[in-house]
């Protein structure tokens, strides 16, 4: 990922979905839920984010970037259907929608849907304003790949590894 063209001044902290104490640091995570990189992210640095979260030490911003091509755009009928209200819920239903993306990923867009409804007891959320906010924002930001992820002006994907992550949290 070539992280020259990102302008991580950009960005906020604001706009997405928040996971820890408001007044901790961010870290502001662009993620497609179609995204294999993505899941490898969520699900590698999942350990190490949870835990600076319950210190204290970090607020999680995820922002679920509706993507246009093709591949990912199964992603952004996902997006629909986490809740943004309860963190403990939106860890949860992100863990089941990475865990089962290989058995709907190749699914239509409708029924990409109905699986997250009947399969996965996912209930819509659509918040089209906020989805349209991160777009713009990931636009203004040259941010154009998934995952992209901010943590005090350093940027960087799914390949950073535990030792680095943890080094940039404790900052």
């Amino acid at each position: 990922m070539d992280i020259s063209i990102i302008k991580a001044q950009e960005t906020n902290a604001v706009t997405g979905i928040h996971i820890g104490d408001p007044s901790a640091k961010p870290i502001v995570e662009f993620m497609n839920l179609r995204c294999p990189y993505c899941r490898q992210w969520f699900e590698e640095s999942l350990p190490i984010l949870s835990e600076a979260v319950a210190a204290g030490k970090l607020r999680r911003v995820i922002k679920l970037f509706d993507k246009e091509k093709e591949s990912l755009q199964r992603g952004n009928v996902m997006h629909r259907f986490v809740s943004s209200t309860d963190p403990q819920v939106t860890i949860a239903e992100i863990t089941k929608i990475y865990q089962t993306q290989d058995e709907w990923g190749h699914l239509s867009l409708p029924e990409v849907a109905e699986y997250a409804k009947n399969t996965l007891g996912l209930s819509e959320q659509n918040h089209p304003a906020i989805a349209g906010e991160i777009v713009e924002e990931a636009k203004n930001a040259n941010i154009q790949f998934v995952p992209t992820i901010i943590l005090d002006g350093h940027i960087f994907d799914e390949s950073i590894s535990a030792e680095e992550l943890t080094a940039l949290i404790n900052e």
